[in-house]
């Protein structure tokens, strides 16, 4: 089973920052879509940042504007910088490769982010407290 590190998470006080590496063997990184979810108690699995082997990016609302995606290629990592962060940001975050979805045209296309997720990371745990 293909292996996803992640690390980064802690804890940080509201409106702090933090961020999560994921490194993916290069086939995957290279080829597969890439996403991080998150998990709180009681609550459904959120997929919250999303990024195509082709660099298009997809948020959920709950997090656009303050997450970003970046990469670098060197390393076959990808980070999602979190910053303005918010208590109900805390959850246990997972990076997980899948399939890409994209909606539209053929000539006029959205991606709409990953599904399908055949690998995940083992989990980086992210509190923020108020």
């Amino acid at each position: 089973q293909a292996q996803l590190v992640e690390s980064g998470g802690g804890s940080v006080q509201s409106g702090g920052s933090l961020r999560l590496s994921c490194a993916a063997p290069g086939y995957i990184y290279s080829s597969y879509c890439m996403a991080w979810f998150r998990q709180a108690p009681g609550k459904e699995r959120e997929g919250v940042a999303h990024i195509a082997s082709d660099g298009s990016t997809f948020y959920a609302d709950s997090v656009k504007g303050r997450f970003t995606i970046s990469q670098d290629n060197a390393k076959n990592t990808r980070y999602l910088q979190m910053n303005s962060l918010k208590p109900e940001d805390t959850a246990m975050y997972y990076c997980a490769a899948g399939g890409a979805r994209y909606s539209g045209s053929r000539y006029s296309s959205r991606f709409d982010g990953c599904s399908g997720m055949d690998y995940w990371g083992k989990g980086a745990l992210v509190t923020i407290s108020s």
